[in-house]
């Protein structure tokens, strides 16, 4: 008899794609929340990405599939072709600290750079002081 139930193939499974999407990123796999919801009849699979010097988390990308799988599949592509968006350089701090951070988004266009930036946070938490298109490479 089995010990792990067909659904831990699943996960392993699932979780192969999160390392692969880790080193295409350059990033610690520890450093990368893969959250999964249900959208409509559909899974929409958010990709979260943690700073590890201020800790503050980032949306990278959200994908819609049919099932778990199908969404992250969809995120790896993504991730593949991510390159081909436009880059956006916004400069900002946590409100009252004064610190001034520097974090980059890509995306159609500024605004949805400014919603991956304020994706689960609370807008009046931050301070943006510039948001800038990078020259294209």
């Amino acid at each position: 008899q089995r010990k792990n139930p067909p659904m831990s193939e699943l996960h392993q499974e699932l979780e192969k794609i999160h390392l692969e999407i880790a080193r295409i990123l350059g990033m610690d796999r520890d450093n990368l929340r893969f959250e999964y919801t249900q959208q409509d009849e559909k899974n929409a699979l958010n990709l979260v990405t943690i700073n590890p010097r201020h800790k503050q988390s980032f949306l990278f990308h959200t994908s819609v599939g049919f099932g778990e799988m199908d969404a992250l599949q969809k995120m790896l592509e993504y991730v593949k072709m991510h390159k081909r968006t436009d880059s956006y350089t916004i400069q900002w701090s946590i409100r009252n600290t004064g610190e001034l951070h520097t974090s980059y988004f890509r995306g159609k266009n500024m605004y949805e750079g400014l919603d991956k930036f304020y994706f689960g946070k609370d807008i009046n938490g931050t301070v943006i002081f510039s948001i800038s298109l990078n020259p294209i490479s």
